[in-house]
């Protein structure tokens, strides 16, 4: 994350402990034309003002800008913080002649625009070639504060069977290369090109987790911790569990449901720990096609229910997590608003599902890519 970071817990009066969380949000700068990605980070950096520039960050590709929240303990903070941060770029994009997207990759044709120029990346490329993933592959990482990295792994597999659903929730790429590519999040096809992307392993141990890190380096597939793209790990900076999954949400409000639920998946997965229920050790292959079929169907198809391998519509798996946190979201005094927010994704829908809608009625993608635009703003 480009912020200080809170302590990982913090009691409340009425004596439980409340979680930090903080929200990493990549997104995609386009020509305000034709909605082609444009390698205009440079230009953008220069516009954004002074005093926001320590939570604005350059990422892989030159199309690319990363902004970071400051993590906090109330859901207002973080909706504040991303309001402020969005709106502040989507201004310095207008000035430097581009416009922000917040989404999954670019739907229009065009060149990839080449990597930013920095030596890990440049070694990168060299090791990896051509699995640069389209004109920009744009992501939401949501941190949760945890006590200690043994903690920390137990909490990854407590969460592991439940990340597919998020990952329904977040789709928003169903276009690339000026077409529909079928799958609600392209971005998660293209990013799959990494040997390091994969569901997360059950860890037995933090032991575990770092001799699979030294492990995966020694191999090859992995230049160094920073390239563990599992869907969810332990932060390599930051006393935090980093989850992954996702495209970047398209508004701020979407943003804040997916980091509520984020916080109450960790905080759940820590009770459970506290109180000796151990974690479902997933089949890695199941868990593989239910992220398959999530980057595919997303929120409006159907889902892979990991207790019985079946398939479900995605909206009843949503229900059955929100059942399953709903103590952890009223501890942090988040169910009303996760409620709300809710309620509007399911009259909405995704992501993926709002641009096909405009795609339908328009048949233009330069009006997908300026609903995207007006998303993003809020």
């Amino acid at each position: 994350m480009t912020s200080q970071v809170a302590p990982a817990t913090h009691a409340a009066p009425n004596g439980t402990d409340l979680l930090t969380v903080g929200v990493e949000e990549e997104f995609l700068l386009v020509d305000p034309h034709t909605g082609a990605a444009v390698p205009a980070v440079d230009l953008v950096m220069e516009q954004v003002p002074a005093e926001l520039r320590g939570q604005v960050e350059r990422e892989f590709q030159t199309s690319q800008i990363e902004i970071g929240s400051p993590p906090g303990l109330e859901l207002s903070s973080i909706r504040h913080s991303l309001g402020v941060l969005r709106a502040a770029l989507a201004d310095a994009a207008e000035r430097a002649g581009v416009r922000l997207l917040a989404i999954g990759t670019g739907p229009v044709d065009g060149p990839v625009p080449p990597v930013v120029d920095k030596p890990r990346f440049d070694q990168m490329i060299e090791r990896f070639r051509l699995l640069v993933p389209g004109p920009g592959n744009n992501g939401m990482h949501v941190h949760v504060g945890v006590p200690d990295p043994e903690t920390g792994v137990q909490v990854l597999n407590h969460v592991r069977p439940w990340l597919p659903v998020l990952h329904a929730v977040t789709t928003n790429s169903p276009f690339a290369r000026g077409e529909d590519t079928g799958y609600a999040s392209w971005r998660s096809v293209e990013w799959e090109h990494w040997p390091s992307v994969a569901p997360t392993p059950f860890l037995a141990s933090h032991q575990h987790y770092q001799r699979l890190i030294r492990q995966l380096i020694a191999s090859g597939v992995m230049l160094d911790e920073g390239m563990l793209y599992w869907y969810a790990r332990l932060s390599a900076k930051y006393p935090t569990v980093e989850i992954r999954i996702g495209d970047v949400c398209p508004s701020v409000d979407d943003a804040v449901l997916v980091a509520a639920m984020v916080r109450a998946m960790v905080a759940t997965a820590m009770t459970d720990i506290a109180e000796g229920r151990p974690a479902v050790n997933t089949d890695h292959h199941l868990l593989v096609a239910a992220h398959w079929r999530a980057a595919h169907d997303g929120l409006e198809g159907e889902g892979v229910d990991l207790t019985n391998g079946e398939l479900r519509p995605a909206w009843e798996l949503l229900d059955a997590l929100v059942k399953r946190v709903r103590p952890a979201l009223e501890s942090h005094g988040d169910l009303a608003e996760v409620t709300d927010l809710l309620g509007g994704l399911r009259r909405h829908g995704s992501g993926a599902a709002r641009q096909r809608a405009v795609f339908e009625r328009t048949g233009r993608l330069e009006d997908v890519v300026a609903d995207v635009a007006r998303q993003t703003r809020g």
